[in-house]
C-alpha cells in the first residue's frame, strides 16, 4: 500500500503542476518537449500509512454511529492543523431504506483566496455490508474499508501536510471528504438496485455548492491502497 501512495501522489502533484502552469501565457517552440518537472515537498508514504491505520482504528465508519463521528472530527482536525480553512456541510439524507443518515462532507482549503482551484476528493464512510464477499456468511458484516475510503483520504491528508508550508504554490486547492457514498442498494436486498442510491454526499455537494464555485481540475482517489493498484484514465471522464 505504501507504494501505490507513493505512485498515486507523483500523479497528483502532476495535475497541480499541470494547472500552474496552464496559467502562464508562455510560448513553446515547435520541438519543446511538454513535460513537467516535479518540485516541492517530499511525499511521505509512511505518513500516509499511519493515516490510513488512524482511521481504521476508530472501526468500521459506519453511518450514524460514533465510530464515523469521531472519525470525521479526527479528519476535521488534521486538515485545519496543517493550516486548511474546514466547513462542513451536514444533512440528513434518506437512503434506499428509508434510513435517514447523518451525513457530514467535509471541506478544507488550501489558499481559499485563490480563484483558480483543484478539487481532490475521497469518501470517508464505510460500506455496511461487505456483499461482494466470495463467502456469504460476510454479506450482512461492514467492511473495515482500509482501502475503499481510508487511503483516498490518507492520501489528501497527506497531500495536505506537504502542501502546508509551500509558498510557491500559486493555485487553491480544495479537499473534499464525501459521507454516505457506500450506503448503496446491497445486492441481497431484494430492493430495485439503483444507481442514485449511491454516492449521496457527493450528490448534496454538486447540488450545494458555493456560488461561483469552479475547479480547474478534479481528482476522485476512491481504494486507491490495493495491492498492484493500476491507475486508468475513467472513459466518462474523458469525455
Amino acid at each position: 500500500m505504501k507504494s501505490i501512495f507513493s505512485v498515486l501522489f507523483a500523479f497528483v502533484v502532476v495535475v497541480i503542476a499541470c494547472s500552474c502552469i496552464s496559467c502562464k501565457s508562455s510560448r513553446k517552440s515547435a520541438t519543446e518537449p511538454d513535460t513537467v518537472a516535479l518540485v516541492g515537498p517530499t511525499f511521505n508514504a509512511d505518513s500516509a500509512y499511519a493515516f490510513c491505520a488512524k482511521q481504521c482504528s476508530f472501526g468500521p465508519r459506519l453511518m450514524n454511529t460514533e465510530a464515523h463521528d469521531k472519525c470525521g472530527e479526527w479528519i476535521m482536525k488534521q486538515f485545519a492543523g496543517y493550516g486548511m480553512k474546514v466547513e462542513t456541510q451536514d444533512a440528513e439524507l434518506k437512503a434506499w431504506d428509508g434510513t435517514m443518515l447523518r451525513s457530514r462532507n467535509i471541506w478544507a482549503r488550501f489558499r481559499p483566496e485563490q480563484t483558480t482551484r483543484v478539487l481532490l476528493c475521497a469518501h470517508w464512510d464505510c460500506r455496511p455490508w461487505a456483499d461482494n464477499d466470495p463467502d456469504s456468511t460476510n454479506w450482512r458484516k461492514p467492511v473495515m474499508g482500509a482501502n475503499d475510503g481510508a487511503s483516498g483520504v490518507a492520501v489528501m491528508l497527506e497531500l495536505a501536510r506537504v502542501i502546508s508550508s509551500d509558498s510557491t504554490l500559486n493555485v487553491g486547492v480544495d479537499f473534499v471528504c464525501f459521507d454516505a457514498e457506500d450506503y448503496g442498494v446491497p445486492q441481497w436486498s431484494s430492493a430495485p438496485d439503483s444507481q442514485d442510491s449511491w454516492a449521496l454526499g457527493a450528490q448534496y455537494w454538486a447540488e450545494h455548492q458555493p456560488q461561483g464555485y469552479e475547479a480547474r481540475y478534479g481528482v476522485l482517489l476512491d481504494m486507491v491502497g490495493g495491492e498492484g493498484a493500476r491507475f486508468y484514465q475513467e472513459s466518462v471522464s474523458k469525455q
